[in-house]
């Protein structure tokens, strides 16, 4: 949802020269920027070591529903895939940016009763020690899925219908993929000169898409 996005703008983006997809699955996008790797171990990079050399921002999205998968399996995709794929870029790209796509409620103590919560917070702190010049740490609350989607339960159907009312009630509750994503994208790029922290909660990302509209609007004014 949020990567498909970012992939767009990326491509979009005079900036960028080059884009490098790694996943399991052919995105179906066809682009003279995109390079796709299908791999199927996010544990192991080995195979595919050389794909990650010489890129200068990365953006990792890979996640998974609380509930869709067993307990072990949602640490090993939330931790373990986050871990190995970072250790991987640091290795072939040092000078790297990382951007991650965490969570609202991540437990930086990682003590938490909530699986999500304190498992996030452990690929956090791994991130964290890991020095990276430039890391950027994602915890957005709800995530509207602007492009339709099978919901993967009730409780999100019941949020998508809610959400286009409920944020102009609630304007912290969460934000759309494409605001997310961009974001994200413009993080990597630029940084975030605004926010000092490595860590960006909802509010924070909230005020980073509202810069990002300012400057679009003004980017036509004469002065």
């Amino acid at each position: 949802m949020v990567g498909g996005a970012a992939l767009r703008l990326y491509t979009e983006s005079e900036e960028v020269g080059s884009i490098t997809v790694i996943g399991r699955r052919p995105t179906g996008v066809s682009h003279p920027k995109v390079i796709e790797v299908l791999h199927s171990d996010f544990e192991n990079y080995a195979a595919v070591g050389e794909h990650l050399a010489g890129h200068d921002v990365a953006l990792f999205c890979l996640g998974v529903y609380t509930g869709a998968v067993p307990d072990d399996e949602f640490r090993r995709i939330t931790v373990d895939y986050t871990v190995a794929f970072a250790r991987a870029l640091r290795e072939r790209s040092p000078g790297a940016a990382f951007c991650f796509l965490s969570g609202q409620g991540a437990d930086p103590k990682e003590q938490s009763r909530v699986a999500f919560a304190r498992y996030k917070g452990i690929a956090e702190n791994a991130l964290l020690q890991m020095g990276f010049e430039r890391l950027h740490i994602f915890r957005p609350g709800y995530i509207y899925p602007v492009e339709k989607r099978r919901e993967p339960n009730l409780a999100y159907r019941v949020m998508r219908a809610l959400y286009p009312i409920g944020r102009h009630i609630y304007l912290n509750v969460g934000l759309t993929s494409e605001e997310l994503a961009a974001a994200m994208v413009h993080a990597g790029l630029h940084g975030t000169p605004n926010h000092a922290d490595r860590v960006l909660e909802n509010r924070d990302i909230r005020r980073m898409v509202a810069g990002l509209r300012l400057g679009e609007s003004n980017a036509g004014s004469r002065v």
